[in-house]
C-alpha cells in the first residue's frame, strides 16, 4: 500500500470531519482549518496532476496574494474561500465513498442490466430515470456503471458497435437522466453551492421547483428522442433480450431510503442543513453497505465470521483512502480550485459592483433567470467548470428579493443551467464519458448529440422558470 497515498487519504478524512464539526459547533476557525487541510492537500498532489490543473492552482495563488496585499479585507476574503473550497471538497469525498460501496454491489450491477435490456419503446424513460435514480447513489459512477453496461450489449465479438444509433440514444438518455438530478438533489453539486450562493437560499426551499423541473428535462429528452428518432440501421442486430423483472430496482430503493431518512434524522437532531447532513450520513451509510456485502456474499460462498468481515470491511476503507480515492485527484483539484477561486473572485468583484462599474442591479427578474439558465451552459462551452461559473455569476446579479424571485427559484435557475452545461459542454465529465462509450468526441457529444437539445431546452427552461416564479 502506497504510504504517500494513505497520508493524502487520511488527509481528506480529517478534512470532511473538520468540515461536518465546524458546522455543527458554528466555528468560523473550524471550518477555515479544513480548508487549510484542503489546500495542503493540493499542494502535495500538484506534481501528480496534469498542467489543466495546476493552472487553476497558480492562479488561485495570484488572487490570493493580490488579494492580501491589496485588499484590507483580505485575510477574511481568502479565508471565506478555504471554507468554502474545503466544504465542496469533502462533500465529493462523501459521495465517493458510496460510489466505491456500489461499485462491488452484484444487485445494483444487476439493477443496471435491467434497465438496459428493456424494449425499445420503454428503453429512453426507463435509462433517463434509471440513470436519474443511480445518480442520486452514484453520481458521476452511474454514467460510468450504465454505460459500461450498454456499451457491452452493443459490442460485437470483433469489439465493433452492432447498432450506433441505439447505443446514442441509450448514452444519453443516461447522461440526461443524470443532468436532471442536477435540479434538486441534495447529494449534487449544484445544491450545494446554490444554497450557500444565492442568498436565502436552501435545499428544502429549492426542491419543490427543481423536483417538477428534473422531470420537465426527463420529458423533453424523450419527446425529442421520439419525435427525430434516426432511422434503424439496415441489417441492425435486433436488442438484447429483456433481462430481470422491476424487482431488481429494490436494492437501490432500499439504499435511497436509508440515506433520506438517515439525512432527515441528522437534521431533526443537529438543526443543520442538509447538505452538512449528506456529507455525514453518506459515508456512514456507504461503510455499513460494506459491511452488508461482505456479510451476505453471493451464493455459495460461506457467510464469513464477525472477526473476517471486520477485517475485510476496514481493508476495502484502507484501499479506498489508499487508492480509489486517490484517483480522482485531478477532478478534487479542479473542484477545490473552482471552488476557492470562485468565491474570492466574487469577494474582489464586490467593489466594483458596489461602485456601480458593474451595475446589473436593474436587470428585470427574467434576465436574471436567463442569465443563470443559458450563461451557465455558454461559459461551460469555453472551458469554465460549473461551480465556478456559479461562483462568478451569482455574487452579480441581483438578490432575489430585489427582483421578487423566491430564492428557491433562483437556485433552481442555476441548477437548470448547470444540468444544460453538463451534457452540453466538451470540458465536462458526463460528456467525456458519454464520448469515450459512444467512441466519439466530446464536442461531437456535447454540440452534435445534444445541440438541439440544449436549444430547445434552453427556450422551455427559461419559459418555464418565469412560469414557477409567477406561481412562486
Amino acid at each position: 500500500m502506497n504510504r504517500f497515498a494513505l497520508t493524502r487519504g487520511v488527509m481528506l478524512v480529517v478534512l470532511t470531519v473538520l468540515v461536518i464539526l465546524g458546522a455543527l459547533v458554528d466555528a468560523a476557525s473550524v471550518k477555515i482549518l479544513a480548508g487549510a487541510v484542503g489546500a495542503a492537500y493540493v499542494v502535495m498532489v500538484f506534481p501528480l496532476v496534469r498542467w489543466s490543473r495546476r493552472a487553476f492552482v497558480i492562479l488561485a495563488a495570484g488572487m490570493s496574494g493580490a488579494a492580501l496585499l491589496w485588499r484590507a479585507d483580505g485575510t477574511a476574503l481568502v479565508a471565506d474561500a478555504l471554507i468554502s473550497a474545503g466544504f465542496i471538497l469533502a462533500f465529493f469525498v462523501a459521495l465517493s465513498t458510496l460510489r466505491t460501496a456500489a461499485g462491488s454491489s452484484a444487485s445494483i450491477r444487476h439493477c443496471g442490466l435491467y434497465l438496459a435490456t428493456r424494449t425499445p419503446a420503454k428503453r429512453y424513460v426507463a435509462l433517463a430515470a434509471g440513470g436519474h435514480l443511480f445518480s442520486l447513489v452514484l453520481n458521476y459512477g452511474s454514467i460510468s456503471l450504465l454505460g459500461t453496461i450498454v456499451e457491452q450489449a452493443e459490442t460485437g465479438p470483433d469489439g465493433k458497435i452492432l447498432n450506433a444509433v441505439r447505443l446514442r440514444r441509450m448514452l444519453l438518455a443516461i447522461q440526461r437522466g443524470f443532468a436532471s438530478t442536477l435540479c434538486w438533489s441534495p447529494l449534487s453539486f449544484s445544491m450545494a453551492v446554490g444554497s450557500t450562493l444565492v442568498a436565502g437560499g436552501s435545499w428544502g426551499g429549492t426542491v419543490g421547483y427543481g423536483l417538477p423541473t428534473a422531470v420537465l428535462l426527463i420529458l423533453l429528452g424523450w419527446g425529442l428522442d421520439a419525435a427525430f428518432k434516426p432511422p434503424r440501421p439496415p441489417n441492425a442486430p435486433p436488442p438484447p433480450a429483456p433481462v430481470g423483472s422491476v424487482a431488481a430496482l429494490k436494492p437501490l430503493a432500499v439504499l435511497l431510503v436509508a440515506i433520506v431518512f438517515g439525512t432527515a434524522a441528522f437534521c431533526a437532531v443537529t438543526g443543520l442543513a442538509v447538505i452538512v447532513a449528506v456529507t455525514a450520513v453518506v459515508p456512514t451509510v456507504s461503510v455499513a453497505w460494506i459491511a452488508v456485502q461482505t456479510l451476505s456474499p453471493p451464493a455459495p460462498a460461506p457467510r464469513p465470521a464477525a472477526g473476517a468481515a471486520a477485517a475485510e470491511v476496514a481493508r476495502r476503507c484502507g484501499d479506498f483512502l489508499a487508492r480509489e480515492v486517490d484517483s480522482y485527484r485531478g477532478e478534487m483539484v479542479l473542484l477545490y480550485m473552482a471552488g476557492f477561486i470562485g468565491k474570492l473572485g466574487a469577494g474582489l468583484a464586490e467593489p466594483l459592483v458596489s461602485a456601480h462599474v458593474i451595475d446589473l442591479s436593474a436587470m428585470p427578474a427574467w434576465a436574471v433567470l436567463a442569465v443563470l439558465a443559458c450563461g451557465m451552459p455558454v461559459l461551460g462551452q469555453v472551458g469554465m467548470h460549473p461551480i465556478l461559473a456559479a461562483s462568478l455569476l451569482v455574487p452579480l446579479l441581483p438578490a432575489p428579493e430585489a427582483v421578487g424571485l423566491p430564492p428557491g427559484v433562483v437556485v433552481t435557475a442555476m441548477a437548470f443551467g448547470w444540468s444544460l452545461s453538463a451534457v452540453s459542454s466538451p470540458f465536462t465529465a458526463t460528456v467525456l464519458l458519454i464520448g469515450v462509450f459512444g467512441r466519439v468526441s466530446a464536442l461531437a457529444v456535447g454540440l452534435r448529440w445534444n445541440g438541439l437539445f440544449l436549444a430547445v431546452a434552453a427556450a422551455v427552461g427559461v419559459a418555464w422558470l418565469l412560469a414557477l416564479a409567477a406561481l412562486g
